[in-house]
């Protein structure tokens, strides 16, 4: 995923998983035999997020932060009053995202998508879309000329959770009006409920991803 000279966009929203990422790649660049630099991009959505916490975190861990201003969460929530806002959202988000990593001479962006997360997506597209399909660990963004990664894909959400507990790195509140109430939250109440009847259900996700990405030559 990374190699010598990368300079890597971490996206972060203040929450745990891009703390994790944040940290986790921090101690990678600290101990890796070859040189790559870091550098933090935030969305700010438009609300007036307090990016103070953020900025002290990146300070600590010695990655230089960018924030994006846009006006993405008015536009979504106000001028265009979508019913179902997340994938306007998270298309304009994407967009920012990888524009900012361009202008920061970036060849490659960060994404904190744990393994929860995969599951998630794998059952949304599943039952909306018809298609058994999720985030892949490496993806190529052609049109950009940018690299994709995930590093944390075969994580699961509470690892990481202890893990921002355990180091200190404290989220930042959500101020999304969608918040809780998306479909993906739904389908989070639905793995939760499959892991209470099967335990070792994430391992099987583990291996299946596993097997695919080795068939698709990404892993």
């Amino acid at each position: 995923m990374i190699e010598a000279g990368d300079k890597l966009a971490i996206g972060i929203s203040g929450g745990k998983d891009s703390n994790a990422l944040l940290y986790i790649l921090s101690l990678v660049r600290d101990q890796t035999p070859f040189l790559f630099s870091l550098h933090a991009i935030f969305v700010e959505m438009g609300w007036g997020v307090e990016t103070a916490p953020m900025q002290a975190l990146c300070s600590r861990l010695g990655i230089p932060l960018h924030v994006e201003r846009t006006r993405i969460g008015p536009i979504v929530f106000e001028s265009r009053k979508e019913k179902n806002p997340c994938s306007l959202c998270a298309k304009m988000r994407r967009g920012a995202l990888h524009s900012a990593a361009q202008k920061l001479g970036c060849n490659g962006v960060a994404l904190g998508h744990h393994l929860d997360d995969a599951v998630e997506t794998l059952l949304l597209n599943l039952i909306y879309s018809g298609r058994l399909d999720t985030f892949k660990p490496y993806t190529y963004l052609d049109r950009r000329d940018l690299k994709l990664i995930r590093p944390l894909i075969c994580i699961p959400e509470k690892t990481l959770a202890s893990l921002c507990r355990l180091e200190n790195l404290p989220p930042l509140h959500n101020p999304c009006p969608a918040a809780g109430k998306t479909k993906r939250h739904e389908m989070g109440e639905i793995t939760e409920f499959i892991q209470s009847r099967y335990p070792r259900i994430q391992q099987r996700f583990i291996t299946a991803l596993e097997k695919q990405w080795k068939r698709d030559k990404i892993w």
